[in-house]
């Protein structure tokens, strides 16, 4: 698994983005996909996941009803599309893949690891 997060950048507050984890590996669509950011001086956390199938997503309490993730199993790329962005989600956001069977919000139960890609919400 070799994941590629793209599509970071700089929005204003309301704005939207799409991020996208594209994995050049061949067992995708076997993986737990999820999102973590790490704010400046934060600990990374948990935004949101998906099941290998799709059918099970899971978000924070923070991006719930703005933020949806989804992945294409054909294309090995998730996505995280992104809504009414707000300064606090300015944060680097890592995609991360684990071969468990169940959703997990803690880092460390993620194998693999994209580099991050950078949001900036401006006020």
């Amino acid at each position: 698994v070799q994941l590629q997060a793209s599509g970071g950048g700089l929005v204003q507050t309301g704005g939207s983005l799409r991020l996208s984890c594209a994995d050049t590996g061949r067992t995708f669509s076997s993986y737990v996909m999820a999102w973590f950011r790490q704010a400046p001086g934060k600990e990374r956390e948990f935004v949101a996941a998906i099941s290998w199938s799709g059918a099970r997503t899971y978000y924070a309490d923070s991006v719930k009803g703005r933020f949806t993730i989804s992945r294409d199993n054909a294309k090995n790329t998730a996505y995280l599309q992104m809504n009414s962005l707000k300064p606090e989600d300015t944060a680097v956001y890592y995609c991360a893949a684990s071969g468990g069977r169940g959703i997990s919000l803690l880092g460390h139960e993620y194998a693999y690891w994209g580099r991050g890609t950078e949001v900036t919400v401006s006020s």
